[in-house]
């Protein structure tokens, strides 16, 4: 279990920057994975009072606070409609009810981590995050940035008129996935996020003018994948491919 000398609910977005420049303090999100180290931190930074639990729903986008919880996100009828369900297809195995309770959007995607279902669903979409002071930013652009001392402050769906599809692949139910898969399609084009490589999600993007067949293997042959207890190389290239001709044929892709 972690340790730290002070705890600080702040007051503003700026308080909390401010604290967080000092790598000796640290922000809790859910505190789910801060739990199971055994770090001593000087200061511990809760944003829990800055009302950032919340989901926003306009007519073009949907805003997600950065302390909304993976259950909010199972559950919201907004997000669920516009993804056609894909959001809550990648949320409802996710360990239990009792972690997506605590798990926070903030802390999934900030740590970029390879299994993230949630990385991986949002990347497929036209989504954006808000950091503090960088700015609105390409999730995709922000997957593949080094961590710095920055605060993700939301996620921003743009609601471009797309279908969605959301697979993935478990040794067990509530596991670590082998293999994520999201797409969306609009416009005669594809786009495919590939996660649990057992790195981060990546995109491949295509025409729909091709078979899924041929789709999928070029999709499986232009990913990197590679092995763990989870899973060889191999057999992810594999899932790749099934997965991906999957997602081609369920959003409308000629087999």
């Amino acid at each position: 279990m972690f340790t730290s000398n002070n705890y600080v609910k702040v007051k503003s977005l700026d308080e909390a920057w401010e604290l967080n420049q000092k790598r000796s303090n640290k922000i809790a999100g859910g505190m789910l994975w801060l739990k199971m180290s055994d770090l001593h931190y000087n200061t511990l930074i809760d944003l829990s009072g800055l009302g950032l639990d919340k989901i926003i729903e306009t007519e073009e986008e949907i805003s997600i606070g950065c302390m909304v919880s993976l259950r909010q996100l199972e559950r919201d009828k907004g997000l669920d409609s516009y993804s056609r369900g894909a959001v809550r297809e990648a949320m409802r195995f996710i360990v239990g009810v009792q972690f997506r309770n605590m798990a926070t959007v903030g802390g999934s995607l900030y740590g970029r981590y390879g299994f993230s279902d949630v990385l991986t669903v949002f990347m497929a979409m036209d989504s954006f995050v808000e950091l503090h002071r960088g700015g609105v930013i390409p999730l995709r652009e922000f997957a593949q940035m080094k961590p710095d001392r920055d605060i993700l402050v939301r996620l921003i769906i743009k609601k471009t008129p797309m279908s969605f599809f959301y697979q993935s692949v478990k040794n067990t139910k509530t596991d670590f996935p082998v293999l994520t898969c999201a797409a969306a399609s609009s416009n005669g084009r594809i786009r495919l996020a590939i996660g649990a490589r057992p790195a981060k999600a990546v995109i491949f993007e295509d025409s729909m003018d091709v078979s899924a067949s041929d789709f999928a293997k070029k999709a499986a042959s232009s990913i990197e994948t590679g092995s763990n207890m989870r899973g060889s190389a191999e057999y992810r290239s594999h899932l790749v491919e099934v997965l991906a001709k999957r997602a081609y044929i369920r959003l409308g892709g000629e087999d």
